[in-house]
């Protein structure tokens, strides 16, 4: 694949394991091919975030945990030339404290962030998601993994229609 996956995780608390949805949007030649999103049972049922992003508890305690859905998940990020995500530290995190968790190791892609790619490219402040989608008129329900994953895919997607070109090299 010649392309990128962009990546939101929603989480149930504070801490970087307790993953409860993922939203995974494959772009290839600057196009969305390919879009999904999965709820996880987190480790512990602690929700302190089901007010921000509307899961609880309820929704995920039939759902696969992380492990079990590793393999789908997997089969997103193969062959990617970087994974991109808004605040790619958070989800970076998260991605690395649920491998670590499930014993498996994490993806070796590089990321970008968007709030970085925002802020180079066009200068925008403040660069939370819905500042950034505002300036690029990009449609969001922030908080939602799979719209959250899709504006960063078009975040990177209107970058590189204005010039900006991944480099592994930063």
């Amino acid at each position: 694949m010649s392309g990128f996956v962009a990546i939101d995780f929603e989480t149930a608390n504070q801490t970087p394991e307790s993953a409860c949805a993922v939203g995974l949007v494959k772009v290839v030649d600057g196009k969305i091919i390919e879009t999904d999103s999965f709820l996880i049972r987190p480790p512990s049922r602690r929700f302190v975030f089901a007010g921000l992003h509307g899961i609880d508890w309820s929704d995920v305690e039939n759902e696969p945990m992380f492990a079990e859905l590793w393999p789908k998940i997997g089969v997103w990020l193969r062959g990617a030339d970087f994974l991109a995500a808004h605040n790619a530290r958070f989800d970076k995190g998260v991605m690395e404290a649920c491998c670590a968790a499930a014993a498996i190791a994490p993806p070796v892609a590089p990321w970008v962030c968007t709030v970085q790619l925002a802020r180079d490219m066009w200068n925008i402040r403040p660069t939370k998601l819905p500042d950034v989608c505002r300036y690029l008129a990009i449609s969001l329900h922030h908080h939602q993994a799979l719209s959250d994953a899709r504006a960063c895919a078009e975040i990177v997607i209107a970058a590189q229609e204005d010039g900006w070109k991944y480099s592994a090299a930063g």
